[in-house]
């Protein structure tokens, strides 16, 4: 697999859904504007909602971003785990009433698989899906997915109170034994439990349904329009494409910690508390 510099795969996900008809939007501002429901930024998808709830019609109905992103409702990981920020910038592909499952999920494999891209050896990936979803279940196999690298889960339904909702595909990349000394990531990861081998690096949201209080899911109803919302950290990225153990040691985060290294005079060596 390729080494990649952060710049270099910010520009091959841009350049691979430009050539794909998607537009490219520039990253918003971390300060919503005209959306008082949240304090910062913190999707790909939320400066684009305008488009998704039809208030602003898109110039195109495919679009790709890198939008920078504070997010807080898993704080408590960070520092943690070696794969969690609260500002991180995330990747995404969108389709407004345009393309829909099929196409996304082609689209996700042969961007991660290809020679042309990003080339990542395919036995290195396992997908998430809804327990239910038995449409990209069949997808993901047509495209060449092992059925053993396929992994049903409750949990693999994006929904935030009322409204549009659906299913997600969650792509995972594994980093090798050596983040598994009990070898049991896979188990933990099958029980959708914390592990260090198999990192998230992107999801494929299906917004299909429209969500109701008091209404069991599968009775929600389906959406007049289908859309599609991805997300991919691209520090993550960073951390696989260049072969090191922690998003902190990429080239997005090193320099500025050797930087407080110099300023300090103290050497930064994963250490969780000072005496």
């Amino acid at each position: 697999m390729k080494k990649m510099t952060s710049n270099e795969i910010r520009k091959m996900w841009i350049d691979y859904f430009t050539q794909h008809g998607h537009k490219y939007v520039e990253s918003a501002s971390l300060i919503p504007v005209n959306d008082n429901s949240l304090l910062w930024i913190n999707a790909g998808v939320t400066p684009l909602k305008k488009f998704f709830d039809g208030s602003v019609v898109p110039e195109s109905s495919r679009l790709v971003n890198i939008q920078k992103c504070i997010r807080t409702n898993d704080i408590e990981n960070v520092g943690v785990t070696k794969r969690h920020l609260t500002f991180f910038e995330m990747m995404g592909n969108f389709s407004i009433g345009d393309y829909f499952k099929d196409e996304a999920i082609e689209f996700a494999y042969e961007l991660l698989t290809s020679k042309d891209w990003f080339a990542i050896p395919l036995e290195k990936l396992y997908v998430t899906i809804y327990t239910h979803d038995d449409e990209a279940y069949k997808k993901w196999v047509e495209v060449g997915l092992k059925e053993d690298h396929l992994i049903r889960l409750d949990g693999n339904f994006w929904e935030i109170g009322e409204g549009p909702c659906g299913p997600d595909s969650e792509i995972f990349y594994d980093r090798g034994e050596k983040y598994d000394p009990n070898h049991d990531a896979l188990e933990k990861l099958k029980q959708d439990e914390e592990q260090e081998r198999y990192v998230e690096i992107w999801n494929n949201v299906f917004s299909q349904y429209n969500s109701k209080p008091g209404v069991p899911r599968e009775k929600y109803q389906e959406l007049p329009h289908k859309n599609i919302d991805t997300g991919a950290g691209l520090e993550r990225w960073s951390m696989i494409f260049q072969d090191v153990p922690s998003i902190f040691e990429t080239d997005l985060l090193a320099p500025i910690i050797r930087k407080i290294e110099e300023m300090s005079g103290i050497l930064y060596n994963d250490q969780t508390s000072f005496k």
